[in-house]
């Protein structure tokens, strides 16, 4: 789960940076949060969308596994 963590460092990195751009843009406050959020969430959705379906695809694939290994331990249950 490591591209999960890389991928959410990743986020909070460009959202403070994006803060860090518009604080003297802006007056202090929720505005500048609220705006600061949507500017990272965009410029994130651009940037990030290969370590995006990295991340996607380990998560399913961490499922894949544990929904296997629950199956495995179903079936020695049973026998």
């Amino acid at each position: 789960m490591r591209s999960v963590l890389l991928y959410t460092l990743a986020r909070l990195a460009i959202f403070a940076a994006t803060v860090g751009v518009l604080w003297p843009l802006m007056s202090h406050g929720i505005g500048l949060v609220f705006v600061a959020l949507i500017v990272s969430g965009i410029v994130s959705f651009v940037l990030l969308s290969s370590q995006r379906d990295r991340m996607s695809a380990a998560v399913v694939t961490g499922f894949r596994d544990r929904r296997r290994k629950l199956e495995e331990s179903r079936t020695r249950e049973d026998a």
